[in-house]
């Protein structure tokens, strides 16, 4: 007889929560792959929200994580690779990763898009060797069938960042740390 143990569970979740965010479809693919992917996350982004238009227009680059996937039990992290764009050209692949730490379960996938507002910000991320996240952006997280909000079209922000499309589920209260590093892919 086979018996159901909270250890039991938990490593079984621990384990599908760990599985889901090394498998996030990116893996070993091309530039051209990468680039495919970018340009349908652009093109779903402009559909589900027209504003955005106008934020890209404004812009003076865009870096686009057509993919992340999360994952968390206790201790979670993310990965996800995508492209910086100048001008409408790709002039550099990069990956982001993001650890957490809290109470946390679960796993999702969501696209997100750095708008960099200023030419000082998008000169910044390039020459870092390692750029992290910080208080310096303002995010837009649209819910399901509303705009954004009009601020993010006028916003002083020198990055705006956008998170959209997710699926799955992640509950939890986490302190967390994301870091852009450029790829060759």
């Amino acid at each position: 007889m086979t018996k159901i143990t909270r250890r039991g569970i938990t490593l079984a979740l621990g384990a599908t929560a760990f599985l889901a965010a090394c498998n996030n479809g990116v893996g070993g693919s091309g530039a051209a792959t990468i680039d495919a992917r970018v340009d349908a996350t652009m093109a779903q982004l402009y559909s589900q929200y027209p504003n955005t238009r106008q934020l890209q227009s404004k812009s003076t680059g865009v870096l686009v994580m057509p993919l992340v996937t999360e994952a968390g039990l206790g201790l979670g992290g993310a990965y996800g690779r995508g492209a910086l764009r100048v001008g409408g050209v790709t002039v550099d692949y990069y990956s982001t990763t993001k650890a957490s730490a809290g109470l946390q379960i679960g796993a999702q996938q969501y696209a997100h898009v750095l708008f960099f507002m200023t030419q000082d910000a998008l000169m910044n991320f390039r020459r870092s060797p390692g750029w992290a996240a910080s208080a310096n952006i303002e995010y837009a997280t649209p819910d399901r069938g509303e705009t954004l909000a009009a601020e993010t079209t006028t916003s002083l922000s020198p990055v705006i960042a956008i998170i959209f499309g997710q699926s799955g589920l992640r509950v939890g209260a986490t302190l967390d740390g994301v870091k852009y590093s450029r790829i060759i892919p």
